[in-house]
């Protein structure tokens, strides 16, 4: 396979349904960025990535060339910097607002909201009987996914969910029609749309009527409506399969060039060591091990080796959220 078949060298792993996933693709879709994805199960298990030796068991990541990026924070981060504003690639980040769409992406990833969204989806959902889906969902948050217990936590989490509706008609009282109070639909949207867009059709009408939060339905409304235009403007997404997307990555070369590990970062490790790494917050039972290639203040990078062939990938994950440590033995 060409890199003229993969465009970009870019490969988005993910499954239609994930809310996290959505932010990459309305990213890449809003500045016109072409790509290739491979489609993933909903639930584990996952050969492809398995193939890839990789543990990590959240969606989506993102390849750009033998480098795999886990985390939608990260991957924000590298495409911004691997795909500048051109003509071709519009810009989405406003540089006057660099610390309102860091603190939007707190707001949404860090602060509670996904985990008290995820917790108002109606416990009535035919994917809350799938013993599968619960089970795995389990391992993924290390929570109870039983009915009894979705039921208990409902009333809180929209309780919580209504207050951050709060949050954003204060944020659009001005009249703004961009949360940035930009022109056009910027990263600052993509930040604080993407967990109350998965949810807004199913939260119950009588606790949310659209004329409490004006604005913030209107906003909504316009962001979905951007969006899908952006997506049939745009050029057709490139579908891989799970072989073509390895075979790609394991001929292609390395994206980042860049080594070196921080000598002041708390963990005091070196370059070569043989480290653990895993996120802090959900699927953390799953964890990766290679060699560190990479540790700044931003990023940590492992080295590991394909279960295939046992050629060597590196794996991306942000510094924070994420737990790296030096291994006591190779697994």
């Amino acid at each position: 396979m060409s890199s003229a078949e993969v465009p970009n060298d870019i490969i988005l792993f993910h499954y239609p349904f994930s809310p996290f996933a959505k932010r990459i693709v309305w990213y890449l879709k809003l500045r016109n960025i072409p790509y290739a994805e491979c489609i993933q199960p909903l639930t584990l298990p996952r050969p492809d990535l398995a193939e890839l030796g990789i543990n990590y068991r959240r969606i989506p990541l993102l390849s750009i060339g033998r480098d795999i990026y886990y985390d939608t924070r990260l991957i924000l981060a590298r495409l911004e910097k691997s795909f500048p504003a051109t003509p071709s690639y519009p810009a989405l980040s406003a540089p006057q607002n660099k610390g309102l769409e860091a603190l939007l992406e707190k707001f949404t990833v860090d602060a509670g909201i996904f985990s008290k969204a995820a917790q108002s989806l109606p416990p009535d959902l035919p994917v809350m009987k799938d013993e599968k889906f619960l089970k795995d969902r389990e391992d993924f948050t290390g929570t109870s996914w039983t009915q009894a217990d979705r039921v208990k936590g409902y009333p809180e989490a929209l309780a919580h969910i209504k207050h951050a509706f709060d949050i954003l008609e204060a944020l659009l009282a001005d009249g703004r029609q961009w949360i940035g109070g930009t022109e056009k639909v910027s990263l600052a949207d993509i930040h604080a749309v993407w967990p109350f867009n998965w949810i807004a059709d199913m939260l119950p009408k009588q606790a949310f009527p659209k004329d409490q939060h004006p604005n913030t339905w209107a906003w909504l409304n316009r962001f979905k409506k951007t969006a899908k235009e952006a997506e049939k403007s745009g050029k057709k997404t490139v579908s891989l399969d799970g072989q073509a997307a390895i075979k790609h990555i394991m001929a292609a070369s390395y994206h980042d060039q860049q080594t070196g590990v921080d000598a002041q970062d708390p963990v005091k490790l070196e370059k070569g060591d043989l480290v653990s790494l895993w996120p802090t917050d959900s699927g953390f039972r799953h964890k990766d091990q290679g060699r560190l290639v990479k540790l700044t203040k931003d990023e940590v990078v492992l080295a590991i080796q394909t279960r295939t062939g046992g050629k060597e990938i590196r794996v991306h994950a942000p510094r924070w959220g994420f737990r790296v440590v030096k291994a006591k033995a190779q697994l």
